[in-house]
């Protein structure tokens, strides 16, 4: 009985200290610190633990969701999907596995360029830096259900400036923790993206061959239980 009631407590603690270590206000207030900032940002986010990893998922998971609602709420004007061909839950299973390639993608190669940067850090620059596609994509939905056929310039800009936006945090919070020069930094994305491709022809062939596999050993079990 006691050991429940300890064992209770201290899991209590742990979520109770997990909020209080990710969740707290300053790490908010830094994340908006990051966005008009991300020079200086993005440097204490690697030498000081500035940054918040759980911020960083639920910013993207965040972005997901308004990508979603975007592609199913903005004006036909701008806007040539079939709302029933929207699936919330299927675009953001992609959209946190591409977050997850990127974030291993560039931990692979910065580890064969002598980044700085850890596997954590890599996961809060492209977090933070969804959060300009956040702010463009909800204002960009609602202006467009109120624009001209001749008026779409507006919507594409709000949507050209979030996604420069976005860019150019990533371009400096790559930079910054992994302590690399411009180009260099230009390098390891391009970099990064091949090693995300090569990432995905892996797992699809791994996903092939354990298929084959599979349909090997039961075809021989049905031979099996016909014989």
């Amino acid at each position: 009985m006691a050991d429940e009631l300890f064992g209770n407590q201290e899991q209590t603690w742990t979520e109770e200290s997990f909020w209080k270590k990710n969740f707290t206000k300053e790490k908010w207030k830094y994340l908006w610190y990051t966005l008009s900032h991300p020079m200086d940002g993005f440097y204490w986010v690697r030498r000081k633990e500035k940054g918040s990893v759980p911020i960083a998922i639920l910013l993207v998971i965040i972005f997901s969701f308004c990508f979603s609602m975007n592609r199913y709420l903005a004006s036909f004007v701008v806007n040539t999907n079939n709302p029933l061909s929207v699936n919330a839950l299927t675009e953001l299973s992609g959209v946190l596995l591409l977050y997850a390639l990127l974030c291993v993608g560039n931990w692979s190669v910065t580890c064969l360029m002598n980044g700085e940067g850890r596997l954590k850090d890599i996961a809060i620059v492209i977090g933070y830096a969804t959060l300009p596609l956040i702010i463009a994509y909800i204002p960009a939905t609602i202006i467009s259900q109120a624009i001209a056929a001749d008026e779409e310039a507006f919507y594409f800009m709000i949507l050209a400036i979030g996604i420069a936006w976005a860019v150019i945090m990533m371009l400096i919070g790559i930079m910054q923790v992994h302590n690399y020069t411009l180009g260099k930094t230009l390098i390891t994305l391009v970099l990064t993206l091949i090693a995300v491709f090569i990432i995905i022809f892996l797992l699809l062939l791994m996903t092939n061959l354990i298929s084959q596999v599979y349909s090997f050993f039961r075809s021989i079990y049905t031979e099996l239980i016909f014989r």
